[in-house]
């Protein structure tokens, strides 16, 4: 999860997998210019969280709660690392 020290959406983010007790890895790109780049490369968005789950880009908090209420997000999580990269 890319994030920023200053974000309320990805603090809702952390305590939506920590309630789910899924571990993450927090990215702050906060004054990081070549890590931003690439976020904005990979993804097209500037704004952060940034959520990969297995590599796959799913947006930000907003799309993380929608995976979530719609019932897809455990079947994400669940699936195994592809191990890439």
């Amino acid at each position: 999860m890319f994030t920023t020290l200053i974000c309320p959406y990805c603090i809702r983010a952390k305590m939506l997998l920590k309630a789910k007790g899924v571990s993450y890895e927090e990215i702050d790109v906060s004054g990081d210019h070549e890590k931003r780049a690439w976020l904005v490369k990979t993804t097209g968005l500037r704004t952060v969280p940034q959520i990969f789950i297995n590599e796959e880009s799913i947006g930000g908090f907003d799309e993380m709660r929608a995976l979530d209420r719609a019932g897809e997000l455990d079947a994400k999580l669940a699936q195994p690392a592809t191990g890439a990269g």
